[in-house]
């Protein structure tokens, strides 16, 4: 386990999962690996918090394939839980995804500027959804057989945000944190609703500036332009 990811731990309280094949990166696509902070339900009606590293782009334990026809690394907070893709993991699977940022693409005309937008000075907490998906082509007792993917909710965008595109991720304030992620609560639109809500003030205060072509991998690309 690198340094980056045990104060990922150290800050969450939360028990590590298993990070042997994840690094820090600062060019995330979907499907790449992303860290996802969880709680999951004891038998003894507890919960654990754990910090896993998941497939970014959600997959229903219901589909037969790990490749879906359509994308699932975001999902629209409105008419979430109409959706039968979000439906069951909005009921107990919510999940928290932390990062220091992310990339957003202005269009202008036909020329796309890259935009690196971060919350100063703190790490953002993405309001998310996670689906433990069974691979049926392998055995139960494989290692393999589960995979953990993930989704990170969107909303309309605030408006200092809107000149660059008009959706942004859902940031949770830190105290309603544990909130989203209580397996115990029954998550519904009307829960979505309030989050997005929520998220309004933190996403206001998400600050954005251009950056160079996003191609490889390292802290040069979220250096300014």
């Amino acid at each position: 386990m690198d340094k980056e990811t045990d104060d990922l731990i150290q800050e969450f309280v939360a028990q590590g999962g298993d990070f042997r094949d994840w690094a820090p990166s600062w060019n995330i696509a979907p499907t790449d690996t992303i860290p996802v902070l969880l709680d999951s339900a004891k038998d003894d009606g507890g919960d654990v918090r754990r910090l896993e590293p998941a497939r970014w782009s959600l997959v229903p334990s219901y589909s037969k394939e790990v490749k879906l026809k359509y994308p699932t690394f975001n999902a629209r907070a409105e008419g979430l839980a109409s959706k039968a893709t979000w439906r069951g993991p909005l009921k107990s699977h919510r999940a928290i995804i932390p990062a220091t940022g992310y990339y957003e693409w202005k269009t202008e005309r036909t020329r796309k500027t890259p935009h690196f937008i971060h919350l100063p000075g703190e790490m953002i907490g993405m309001a998310g959804l996670y689906s433990w998906w069974p691979d049926h082509s392998k055995n139960e007792d494989d290692d393999d057989f589960w995979t953990l993917t993930a989704t990170i909710l969107t909303s309309d965008a605030v408006d200092q945000l809107i000149g660059i595109h008009d959706r942004n991720p859902v940031p949770l304030p830190r105290d309603l944190w544990d909130w989203w992620l209580d397996p115990t609560i029954a998550g519904d639109q009307a829960m979505v609703d309030a989050a997005v809500k929520a998220a309004l003030p933190v996403a206001s205060e998400l600050e954005a500036y251009e950056v160079g072509p996003v191609r490889g991998d390292g802290p040069e690309l979220i250096m300014p332009v």
